[in-house]
């Protein structure tokens, strides 16, 4: 038997009281950031819901005004029509910019002509931006050949 035997027993009993600490400790820690992100969360939705109301009065504010120099029907489809063309904005602010040179570098030149949308350029759908670089450890391609400077065969009508 060697003469450090009985201290093996009190180092794995430290081990284990000091892992069961930590892991106390990292799950207090956890909860109160749960609280803290609970309460975030919840005063966020009470604020969603709050704007969603005043712009629903903010909206019957204007249909009324309008009605009062244009038939019913008239002030709610004026209406009716500037929700849905401030909604096309907001749509189109919140859609990513088209990626490009400007993209991979973090920066967008030209402020608003800069917010072209990439669904616009491939039919709708939208697509990832392309890597800056090629993966490493990949062969790079070769170069592109030039474009043929004359027209293809194609055969023409009525000729």
């Amino acid at each position: 038997m060697k003469p450090l035997d009985h201290l093996e027993h009190l180092d794995k009993h430290l081990v284990d009281e000091l892992a069961q600490v930590a892991r106390e400790t990292v799950r207090d820690e956890l909860r109160e950031q749960a609280r803290g992100q609970r309460r975030k969360a919840a005063l966020y939705a009470a604020s969603g819901a709050l704007a969603l109301y005043a712009g629903a009065a903010l909206a019957l504010a204007v249909g009324l005004a309008l009605a009062l120099g244009l038939p019913d029907w008239a002030a709610a489809l004026i209406t009716a029509a500037i929700l849905g063309a401030l909604a096309y904005v907001l749509r189109g602010m919140a859609r990513p910019s088209r990626p490009g040179a400007d993209h991979a570098a973090g920066t967008a030149r030209g402020g608003d002509s800069a917010r072209q949308t990439a669904a616009g350029a491939v039919g709708g759908m939208p697509y990832p931006p392309a890597p800056p670089a090629p993966p490493a450890g990949t062969a790079a391609p070769g170069p592109v050949p030039p474009r043929p400077s004359e027209t293809p065969d194609v055969p023409h009508r009525g000729a």
